[in-house]
């Protein structure tokens, strides 16, 4: 393996997904796709040219139980300006944890979640 191809995120509506993943974290749409035998919408994203998200847009799905369930935790962005990136994020309306330091890294993260409560970071 060399690279992680993308990631695939199960949504509720697909407005409010593109609305946080295009408009506010700057996501471009590659290719958006309804899948009538499904019902379901699947649309893909790339971040700054390399990193795919896979949106599922898909109706009565559970909700997850919890961040700590077995599976994916959350995902992790790195940044250039920690603070910066923190006060746009706050700017459009995304709330942000307190700030952590890495106890392992030494670098500074905050968490923040999409509209379905998965938890995003954005660390230094």
């Amino acid at each position: 393996m060399n690279v992680i191809h993308h990631i695939a995120i199960i949504c509720s509506d697909k407005d409010s997904a593109l609305d946080f993943y295009v408009k506010k974290l700057g996501f471009e749409i590659i290719r958006e796709n309804y899948r009538p035998e499904r019902d379901d919408w699947k649309i893909d994203l790339r971040l700054n040219g390399e990193t795919e998200i896979e949106l599922f847009i898909m109706k009565g799905h559970p909700q997850r139980p919890s961040p700590e369930s077995y599976g994916l935790r959350h995902l992790a962005f790195k940044v250039e300006d920690f603070d910066l990136a923190v006060k746009e994020l706050e700017a459009k309306g995304i709330a942000c944890e307190p700030i952590r330091l890495d106890t392992f890294t030494g670098g500074r993260a905050t968490f923040f979640r999409d509209p379905d409560g998965l938890p995003l970071e954005i660390h230094e």
